[in-house]
């Protein structure tokens, strides 16, 4: 999968508050590279925990759900567009489907 874009995660995970999140970010960023989805099936392989939560976005919890991860996914174009990224507190204050 091509994803939009690998220096929006490196934007979040420079900040302080986001710092213990540069690993399991890098890790999720290379495994979704290598990631070959035709469907949200296949990616729920790969990722038993995500969610889908309604217009292509997809949550992934990040570092055993301190954070979270919203993805617009476009199975079609093989494309992953970051949207959104934060802590679970963060996360609860926003419309999933709309970030």
């Amino acid at each position: 999968m091509r994803i939009i874009a690998r220096s929006r995660l490196k934007g979040y995970w420079t900040q302080k508050k986001y710092s213990a999140a540069e690993e399991p970010l890098k890790a999720w960023y290379d495994e979704v590279r290598q990631a070959k989805w035709k469907n949200f099936n296949d990616l729920k392989a790969d990722f038993p925990k995500a969610s889908l939560v309604g217009n292509g976005r997809v949550v992934f919890n990040i570092r055993g759900g301190v954070f979270r991860l919203i993805a617009k996914i476009e199975f079609r174009l093989d494309a992953v567009f970051i949207r959104y990224f934060g802590t679970h507190q963060e996360y609860d204050t926003i419309d999933a489907s709309e970030a």
